[in-house]
Formats: structure tokens, sequence, C-alpha cells
């Protein structure tokens, strides 16, 4: 069915890349609170999509990341013409157990999430890479610490306050207080964890490389 291992390895990352990615907008529309701050519960899903995205700049190069961020804008875009159809086709009254209003409160918010998020997630991922390479030609496969740290530092520091700006901030979900406040916790969150991947990196790096080269 795969011509090469190396090809089954990026479908395996692709299909984990896409399916986190997509479950994180239909779940972005739920704010959690830890301690003080408030953030979206879609971030959850992002420290899978920092580990592959990684992985996947280094064994599929700079065209591959490109390549598979517009396919998942564009799936992103397909669930959001969904969601319209869904939300637009009126429930069977008496029978189904959500109701439109109930259905409208969860997914219709999807949308404002799924516009930032295409928005957020092709910004961001096109400033990943190109840190990622930057870092890669200037330490070539040495410090791999560094090309995945330092791109996800930067490149979520973008998708963090643009994603709450176009989901909550701009349709009036919240005000500019809370926004600034729940990026900054979104960012923090995401940076803990980028730090706290860096030695699944090494591993999901020495794994491939060990499969791959057998």
């Amino acid at each position: 069915m795969f011509k090469t291992k190396k090809e089954l390895v990026f479908v395996i990352l692709s299909g984990i890349f896409i399916t986190n990615a997509v479950t994180a907008e239909l779940i972005g529309g739920k704010l959690i609170q830890i301690g003080p701050f408030v953030m979206s519960i879609g971030i959850l899903p992002w420290p899978v999509v920092f580990l592959t995205t990684d992985l996947i700049n280094e064994y599929f190069g700079e065209k591959g990341v490109r390549k598979l961020s517009l396919i998942t804008a564009c799936l992103i875009a397909y669930a959001f013409i969904v969601l319209l159809f869904a939300i637009a086709i009126p429930a069977a009254k008496g029978i189904s157990p959500v109701n439109d209003a109930q259905f409208q409160a969860v997914f219709g918010q999807s949308m404002w999430i799924i516009v930032g998020s295409i928005v957020a997630f092709l910004f961001s991922q096109l400033i990943d890479v190109s840190i990622f390479w930057y870092f890669k030609n200037k330490t070539g496969d040495k410090k791999i610490w560094l090309r995945t740290t330092g791109s996800t530092i930067v490149s979520q520091l973008f998708d963090s306050f643009i994603v709450l700006g176009i989901a909550f901030w701009l349709p009036g979900k919240i005000n500019f207080q809370t926004f600034l406040t729940s990026a900054l916790t979104g960012y923090t969150f995401k940076l803990a964890i980028a730090i706290l991947l860096t030695p699944l990196i090494y591993v999901g790096h020495s794994l491939i490389k060990k499969y791959i080269s057998e």
C-alpha cells in the first residue's frame, strides 16, 4: 500500500496533525478558568499539533509542513461549511435529544473560532516553519530543542492573540482586558507545554529515524 516506510510515517503524522487541529476547532467554544485566568478549552489538542509539526518539519521538510498546513486549513474550512448546513437544518421537534438552540449555542460559537483559527493557523504555521528552518540551517542536525522550541515560542505568540481576537473579542464575547489576559494565559500554557514536550521530540525523532532506516 505504501511504497516506503517514510511514506507511512508521513501519513500517520499527518492524520494525527489534522485530527487534533480539527478537534481543537470543534471544542474551542468552551472557556475554562485556571485560577484568575480564562482560556479556550480548544488549547488542549495543540501540544500534539506542535509535536507532529516539528517531526514533520524534521523528516519531510519545509514543503511538507506548508502543504499539510494548507490541507488542514481547507479541512477546517470544510468543517465550517458542514456546521453551517447543520445549524440551518431544523432539529426534529420532540425527537432530537439536542434542540436547535442547544446546537447553536455549542457550534454557533465555533463559527468565529474556525474563522479565527484558519487565519491564525496559517499565519503561525508559516512563521513556525520559517523559524524552524532558519535554526536548522544554522545548526544542522544539532540542537533539535532550539529549532523546535524556538519556532513554537514565536509562532504561538501570534496564534494566541489572533485566534482569540477574531473568535471572542471582535464579536463582543469578551472585553479587551479578558482578551489580553486570556491570550497571555493561553500562550504561557502553550510555551510551558512546548518546553515539556522537548524530550518527546527527541524520543519521536529517534523512533522515526530507527524505523525508516531499518
